[in-house]
């Protein structure tokens, strides 16, 4: 994933969160909001609830890929925060639940 979309800047994170909407099921918590780009912005978040180093960077990996492989274009910024439940999807579960819910919301 190109470094122009990924948010890295705590102040960015927290002002994404207190001032946007949010989706939340089983297996995430998605805030969003609207940006000034073209493009879409993220920040994935993993909690060490999920396991060790090896294991979190394996989720954030796949959801980047998810993200990439079906480019979606709404010109927001994202806050993705996996849940612990997300230890039980495959790569499928995974990509065809948070397509559902980041096209569904943008409806």
């Amino acid at each position: 994933m190109n470094k122009k979309y990924i948010i890295r800047k705590n102040e960015e994170i927290q002002k994404i969160i207190k001032k946007s909407k949010k989706i939340i099921n089983k297996y995430f918590i998605i805030y969003y909001s609207s940006n000034s780009y073209n493009y879409n912005r993220y920040c994935i978040s993993v909690s060490k609830k999920i396991g060790k180093a090896h294991v979190r960077n394996l989720y954030k990996r796949r959801i980047k890929d998810i993200l990439i492989k079906n480019s979606i274009n709404f010109s927001k910024d994202y806050v993705i925060i996996l849940r612990v439940n997300i230890l039980t999807l495959t790569y499928a579960q995974i990509r065809d639940n948070l397509m559902k819910i980041l096209k569904g919301e943008n409806r």
